[in-house]
């Protein structure tokens, strides 16, 4: 079939279909979706027979992943927690980016061949680990949120930077400068323009973008809401290329950060992340196609050496320099392990510098062959780097290096512990938080109305705007650390959504939900929900407290029968 004769709906139909089919057979084998996704790419290819896609329409489709992939990265780009861990996450990510660099620069010059330039993009490419690979990694082994996972986020964060810079140095190594002194004009142009971008979207752009948002989050319509995201993640991008000829994904990370200093951030990013997981599927689909699967047979000693270089340069070199830190070994050892991977910046980087004419095609075909196994690989990772860090933590010097003063990692500012979410701040809410504030409780409020949301921050209530069902703004609460959550929503449906989602973020979370029916409560009960409050029933019970105080009845009498009859009525009880 003429790839090129194929319309956008059955490459988009077709690369999806084969991407979930791909998808499902990586889960079952316990590895990475994103693994799946690229052998989708190779399958519906042109170095495979049968189906090929259209590589013109998929590339496209692969842009707006990449922006969209990049806005949401913007979005979840924090200085906080980059200045929670700065101490070791910024010199430590930047001492190993370039150690390994330097690695792979001299495995792709001197063993496979490559031009300097060519060694440093493959070198880079090589240093830079996956966020969608280390984060489910880390989620995994419930490491996320624990002192490995934030020193590994917050080193995330640095290698996100430096591939930001590098997609604006490609383009201008890629120049066709014949001198020095023509690069440095082609590299100033570049960086004036991303100076001019970054000037606007920062002064104009900050201000401008929420205000846009916020309006539209005052009017109460979440597909509204969605569309604007959505405008605006691909609008700012595509505009910025075309003013300042930036690329589309460095104008939309721009473009998420200035809305993630925002308290809409959390909501933007939970209504973004549905199309932002598709188009990064078709990203990655698009990836697979450019990869030639006869590379694994003409060039499996080179393939080989990639993947241990990427062992060896990146993982192991994280382990050392955290080691070298005073990390402790666990720490080191995850960590390390997390990075013995590469992924999608990678995928960016050599196809650009393919684009540009920097690098050949077979270097990114090693590249992705080698990130391939890469992650078919990294959960073997954990036990080796574990054991090898305890053995190295062990030495008589490390020990007496790691005493002299041991890495500390503190709470991050603003972080919540053993607090209380309440959820839905309407008539019951309001009045469970005011009964926490009575006696100093730490609560945090997640409410979907804008406008009270807005009220109860210029209150100075801590306060999250958006859907709690959703991962993105319940996870902004630290559900992880919380003792309680009170879900006061009016839908029944909803509210078992939102205590679903807590009870996978904390097994070990108290829960209290408001409910209206007999056989909801009944239904929370067998799901085990601590108390579950019928509003008539409590009604009834207050009413009947007050008629038996004032026909004699004495006050304790009155509330121990109250009590009984609270206790009867619970679903389960029995009726004595």
């Amino acid at each position: 079939m003429d790839a090129h004769g194929l319309g956008l709906l059955p490459t988009l139909v077709v690369s999806l279909s084969v991407a979930f089919l791909g998808g499902l057979l990586a889960r079952a084998v316990r590895l990475p979706p994103m693994l799946g996704y690229l052998l989708a790419g190779v399958v519906v290819g042109p170095f495979t027979p049968g189906f090929v896609a259209n590589q013109a329409i998929a590339n496209e489709l692969a842009e707006i992943g990449v922006a969209l992939l990049l806005f949401g990265v913007g979005l979840h780009f924090s200085f906080r927690d980059l200045i929670a861990v700065r101490r070791s996450a910024v010199p430590g990510a930047l001492l190993q980016i370039a150690a390994s660099t330097g690695i792979g620069w001299v495995v792709a010059t001197g063993v496979l061949g490559l031009d300097p330039v060519a060694g440093v993009i493959v070198g880079l490419s090589l240093a830079i680990a996956s966020t969608a690979v280390a984060t489910r990694a880390l989620d995994q082994r419930g490491q996320l949120t624990a002192a490995a996972g934030r020193m590994a986020l917050g080193w995330l964060v640095v290698q996100d930077m430096v591939v930001i810079l590098a997609l604006v140095l490609i383009p201008a190594l890629g120049g066709g400068a014949a001198s020095a002194g023509d690069f440095a004009v082609a590299l100033g142009r570049a960086v004036l323009q991303v100076a001019g971008f970054v000037a606007i979207i920062v002064l104009v752009g900050r201000r401008a973008i929420p205000a846009l948002l916020g309006l539209v989050a005052r009017l109460g319509s979440r597909e509204l809401f969605t569309l604007a995201v959505t405008v605006l993640a691909l609008g700012v991008a595509y505009g910025s290329s075309l003013l300042f000829g930036i690329s589309l994904a460095l104008a939309a990370f721009f473009a998420g950060v200035v809305l993630g200093e925002s308290d809409l951030n959390h909501h933007a990013a939970a209504e973004a992340l549905p199309m932002q997981r598709v188009f990064a599927v078709l990203f990655f689909v698009s990836a697979g196609m450019l990869f030639d699967p006869t590379t694994l047979l003409r060039m499996p000693l080179e393939i080989a050496t990639l993947v241990v270089t990427i062992g060896i340069g990146t993982g192991l070199v994280t382990m050392a320099i955290l080691l070298l830190f005073r990390a402790p070994p666990e720490i080191a050892g995850v960590v390390g392990a997390t990075f013995a991977q590469i992924g999608e910046f990678s995928f960016i980087l050599t196809d650009l510098a393919v684009r540009r004419g920097l690098l050949p095609t077979s270097g990114r075909d090693l590249v992705l062959a080698a990130a391939l196994v890469a992650i078919v690989m990294n959960p073997l990772m954990f036990p080796i780097a574990l054991r090898f860090a305890d053995w190295l933590g062990e030495r008589p010097a490390m020990v007496r290096w790691r005493e002299q003063q041991a890495l500390s990692f503190k709470p991050r500012a603003g972080m919540l512990v053993d607090h209380a979410i309440l959820v839905g701040h309407g008539r019951v809410g309001a009045t469970v938080a005011a009964a926490l504030r009575r006696h100093g409780l730490d609560y945090v409020v997640i409410e979907s109305d804008r406008r009270l949301a807005e009220r109860l921050r210029d209150e100075g209530t801590p306060v999250i705007y958006g859907d709690a069902s959703r991962a993105e703004v319940l996870g902004a609460t630290f559900p992880e650390l919380a003792r309680l959550i009170v879900v006061a929503l009016p839908d029944a449906f909803h509210a078992r959504q939102v205590i679903a989602l807590a009870r996978a973020l904390n097994p070990t979370i108290e829960t209290v939900v408001r409910t209206h029916t007999e056989a909801e409560a009944l239904y929370l009960a067998d799901v085990g929900v601590g108390l579950a409050v019928m509003g008539e029933r409590e009604i009834a019970l207050g009413m009947s407290d007050f008629a038996l105080q004032r026909l004699g009845v004495p006050a304790d009498d009155a509330q121990e029968t109250v009590n009984r009859l609270r206790a009867r009525s619970r679903p389960g009880a029995s009726a004595a």
